[in-house]
């Protein structure tokens, strides 16, 4: 039996349909199947058969943990169980391209101080607005190496993963920026457009998004304990914050009849907005009108205030 050279390890929960894509998408790399293995951790009571591949040239584990157990906690009992000289974690609902693993791998080890790297995300063409959206913004920089990475495809040597003691299992949001952080003070990250990969459970409806970025929001202030916060980063902390005060600000200077000064702060309150929406239709060019991405803002930082506050109140009771 050939050994092991890449562990697949994917954290589960709920719904096996675009599970079962992504176990597929392994299924069909270009690249030798019995050097892969899979190991599927699911807070499900257990995964229906036509889940799994038709495929037995695939080794797949499945293991069951508690409902209660972060995502962190799944990917590290995962990886505690590869045998992979080199991990990949990924999400339950990703599609990669054919020949992710060996342009992946390729670009791992394409540069000696090289640790860690993911590909970048693709949408169809017939995608709704706020799902282009998501996409270009996780495509604002490609083919360089930056200081963060989504955790949805993440490439990384074994060595690597211990020397940073794995992922926070005491956050349930961020984890993935904290984990990253981490492993960037031990070399490069990448981000590499020479493979990609489709984002199955990515947000459609703004609803959807405005409920989403309440809970990913969570975590947010617990995510900069322990960490350098480097000054790119500090603005997703205090935009938030610059709109609740100026909201605020402004229905406090309409109650007392002071129309002027709220008119100021409702200005101000929009100005982030304002400079947000402009960047991103810049990178976004043709691909999304101006309109769904001032909606889409409109939206999103209310969202994270919310999220904050109920993170904030959870960590003072904690």
């Amino acid at each position: 039996m050939a050994t092991v050279l890449l562990s697949f390890v994917i954290p589960h929960k709920g719904r096996e349909v675009m599970l079962q894509r992504t176990l597929q998408s392994i299924v069909e790399q270009q690249y030798d199947l019995s050097l892969l293995e899979v190991i599927v951790v699911t807070q499900n009571a257990g995964l229906y058969d036509s889940t799994y591949p038709d495929d037995e040239r695939l080794k797949i584990t499945t293991l069951i943990r508690p409902e209660d157990e972060t995502i962190s906690r799944l990917r590290n009992v995962g990886a505690k169980e590869a045998a992979g000289e080199y991990i990949a974690f990924l999400d339950a609902d990703i599609e990669l391209s054919e020949h992710w693993v060996t342009v992946m791998m390729d670009e791992l080890r394409a540069v000696s101080d090289r640790v860690l790297v993911s590909s970048v995300q693709r949408c169809d063409v017939d995608a709704p607005p706020l799902e282009k959206i998501r996409t270009v913004l996780s495509n604002a920089a490609t083919d360089c190496n930056v200081r963060f990475l989504p955790g949805r495809n993440l490439l990384l040597r074994r060595k690597t993963f211990d020397s940073v003691g794995g992922f926070p299992e005491h956050l349930l949001t961020c984890e993935d920026y904290y984990f990253t952080d981490k492993v960037s003070q031990t070399g490069l990250l990448y981000y590499s457009s020479a493979a990609n990969y489709l984002h199955l459970g990515e947000d459609k409806q703004y609803r959807e998004m405005f409920k989403k970025e309440i809970w990913r929001g969570q975590s947010n202030l617990q995510s900069i304990k322990g960490r350098r916060i480097p000054l790119s980063e500090w603005p997703s902390f205090l935009v938030p914050i610059w709109i609740l005060l100026f909201f605020i600000f402004t229905v406090l200077a309409l109650i007392v009849g002071a129309q002027g000064v709220g008119l100021l702060g409702f200005f101000l309150l929009l100005v982030p907005i304002v400079l947000y929406s402009i960047r991103l239709k810049r990178l976004a060019q043709s691909e999304v009108a101006l309109r769904h991405i001032v909606q889409f803002y409109l939206m999103y930082f209310p969202a994270r205030i919310i999220g904050t506050y109920y993170g904030l109140f959870a960590a003072i009771r904690v």
